[in-house]
């Protein structure tokens, strides 16, 4: 069973913890990589969240619609303008089905790793190659696991460091690519801590999940603006077809 993680606390603060994701200088490659692939056809977001992507993807003509597990971030998005066209569904991105088939189904900003089972994984690769009309797309964006900074008998990595801000990464359980990500923020008068776990994933092993699902790698990028994806590259964007 997927857990409600993103509870009313987390939601309220979401979209300010990741403002960098809403720079025009990130958003607006990915919006348009997304429309690119949608066309005329029908897209479909899995954990749609607060409506980051799906918002300016909707204005740019595209039909959208929204899975979220948590009814915190659906109410947050409910909030902003140009939401009234995006129909959204409560429910797992694993197993909840809607109706409809789909040109496009996307999943952004490392949102497979919440899925803390092998099993709850793949069945999302299943789930989206249901929702996918003949030809139709699944793209995941996710960071690629970091071990090479894991010291042997270390289990800690900070992956962000600025004033009143530190982001580490603990690896838990390497035998089950299991992790935490822990978030500390200090404010003027209190100081916060979000911890979220995550299953990390390899590029290679996604690609066994698409063809179980019945789908077949299509492109592979280091990011939106379609840089090469090289042994260096620190996270992907991929489309498998159906």
């Amino acid at each position: 069973m997927v857990e409600i993680r993103f509870d009313a606390d987390i939601a309220s603060r979401y979209d300010e913890s990741t403002a960098p994701m809403s720079n025009p200088a990130v958003l607006d490659p990915t919006v348009a990589f997304l429309a690119e692939l949608a066309g005329d056809g029908a897209a479909l977001e899995f954990a749609i969240g607060t409506g980051r992507v799906a918002i300016p993807l909707s204005a740019r003509g595209v039909h959208v619609r929204g899975i979220d597990i948590s009814p915190f971030m659906l109410e947050r998005m409910g909030e902003k303008p140009g939401v009234e066209t995006i129909p959204v569904t409560v429910g797992d991105m694993a197993t909840t089905r809607i109706e409809g088939s789909y040109r496009l189904v996307y999943l952004v900003f490392n949102t497979i790793m919440n899925l803390t089972s092998q099993d709850e994984q793949v069945a999302c690769f299943e789930n989206a190659a249901a929702h996918l009309e003949p030809g139709g797309s699944f793209v995941v964006e996710v960071a690629v696991p970091d071990l090479r900074r894991l010291p042997p008998g270390e289990r800690l990595v900070a992956f962000a460091v600025e004033p009143g801000y530190a982001g580490v990464d603990e690896y838990t359980d390497v035998t089950r690519q299991m992790m935490s990500s822990h978030h500390y923020t200090v404010h003027r008068n209190r100081s916060d801590l979000v911890s979220m776990p995550f299953r990390y994933v390899w590029p290679s092993e996604l690609d066994l999940m698409a063809r179980i699902a019945g789908l077949r790698l299509a492109e592979r990028w280091s990011g939106w603006d379609r840089r090469p994806f090289t042994g260096e590259s620190r996270s992907h964007v991929s489309v498998w077809c159906k």
